[in-house]
């Protein structure tokens, strides 16, 4: 188990199962924040499903725990990188041409993780944490606690862009876990960066369309009809 903390291949491998795994809680999320468009009922049984219990705990204390250590390493990495290269930042011996989110990955996560905490306090410490702090207070509704804040054209944007960030993310993300995974050979590099695209492209859809849906369906509507 050395390795994995004193080498940076070690580190290397520690970011690409962290990275895996967020990538997996993204597309769990994303398929969950769908159900809103067809059945708000059905996202209330989800988040009644995944509310105060210790399955739901545990899975809360996994994620964070992927989080803490993804962003770590990605700061390690970052800074033993910039130690390395020193003035000549993304020099190199080849003539590679190095893609914009390879040079901003570090910037790219600050954004995320930065709204993520807003995006934390608007939701999770508003249900979830609500609702081990307080069982009598819990939010039952959280179907209209999203479509209330996702309709707000001032939100909508806003995580949209956050999206986008999401999405030049992933799209190097996703490339740099086969990378370190051993599959960066001639024949897998093009496959590998066509499988990052269209994963990093369906979580941003995915996640795009609610706020768009419920923000369009506001603007149209004018509130005068029901979701």
């Amino acid at each position: 188990m050395y390795w994995l903390f004193n080498s940076s291949i070690g580190r290397k491998v520690v970011m690409s199962i962290s990275g895996i795994f967020l990538v997996l809680f993204l597309l769990f999320h994303m398929s969950m924040n769908l159900t809103l468009v067809f059945s708000p009922d059905g996202y209330n049984l989800i988040c009644s499903f995944l509310g105060a219990n210790w399955y739901a705990l545990v899975g809360t204390m996994a994620l964070a725990a992927g989080f803490f250590i993804h962003i770590l390493y990605a700061s390690w990495l970052t800074l033993q990188n910039r130690r390395a290269r020193g003035s000549d930042k993304y020099a190199s011996s080849n003539k590679t041409k190095t893609e914009w989110a390879a040079k901003n990955m570090y910037i790219l996560g600050a954004i995320i993780v930065l709204f993520l905490l807003l995006h934390m306090y608007q939701f999770w410490y508003r249900m979830q944490f609500a609702e081990l702090a307080n069982p009598a207070e819990v939010v039952h509704d959280g179907a209209a606690l999203v479509i209330d804040l996702l309709s707000n054209p001032l939100y909508c944007i806003c995580y949209l862009l956050w999206f986008v960030a999401i999405w030049f993310h992933l799209t190097h993300g996703v490339w740099s876990v086969f990378q370190s995974l051993g599959l960066n050979n001639a024949t897998w590099y093009p496959r590998v960066k066509v499988i990052s695209n269209i994963v990093a492209t369906i979580v941003m859809i995915g996640f795009a369309v609610v706020p768009i849906y419920f923000t369009m369906h506001k603007l149209l509507c004018g509130g005068c009809c029901g979701i």
